[in-house]
C-alpha cells in the first residue's frame, strides 16, 4: 500500500476494470505525486485501448515534459491541441516546454485570436478615417 490513499483507490478501480478509462486518473495523480515514470507507463497502456483520450493525453504530455521528453511531450500536447484547440492546459503545457536557443515557439492558431485581430484591425481602420 502507498502513501497516498487515492492512488491506491484509484489503483483497485483500475485493476477491477482495466479496460476503463480510470486509467487517466490514476496516471494523473501519480504524476502529481512526482512518479511520472508510472504515469507515462500507465498513460500509454491506457492509450493503448482509448486513444482518443485527450485528457491521458494531456497527463502523458506533462508528465514526459517533467522527465525532460521535450520531443515526446510536444508529439503528444500538439496532438491534443490540433483535436481540441481550446484545451488551454494543453496550450499552456506546450508553451512550458523549454525552447532551444534562437528558435520560436509555435502557438497555435486559435479562432478568438483571428477574431480579436480582425476587431482590433477595424478599430485602427476607424480611427485613421476620424483623424
Amino acid at each position: 500500500m502507498s502513501d497516498n490513499l487515492r492512488i491506491d483507490e484509484l489503483r483497485r478501480r483500475f485493476e477491477k476494470d482495466p479496460s476503463s478509462i480510470a486509467f487517466a486518473q490514476l496516471a494523473e495523480e501519480y504524476r502529481r505525486s512526482g512518479d511520472c515514470h508510472q504515469a507515462v507507463k500507465i498513460c500509454r497502456e491506457g492509450l493503448a485501448r482509448h486513444p482518443g483520450y485527450l485528457s491521458a493525453q494531456v497527463t502523458l504530455g506533462r508528465a514526459l515534459i517533467e522527465l525532460k521528453e521535450y520531443d515526446e511531450a510536444r508529439k503528444e500536447l500538439a496532438a491534443v491541441v490540433q483535436v481540441a484547440p481550446d484545451n488551454l492546459t494543453a496550450i499552456r503545457a506546450l508553451a512550458d516546454i523549454p525552447q532551444p536557443a534562437g528558435e520560436m515557439v509555435a502557438v497555435p492558431e486559435h479562432p478568438a485570436v483571428a477574431a480579436l485581430e480582425h476587431w482590433l484591425a477595424a478599430i485602427v481602420a476607424d480611427r485613421s478615417r476620424v483623424g
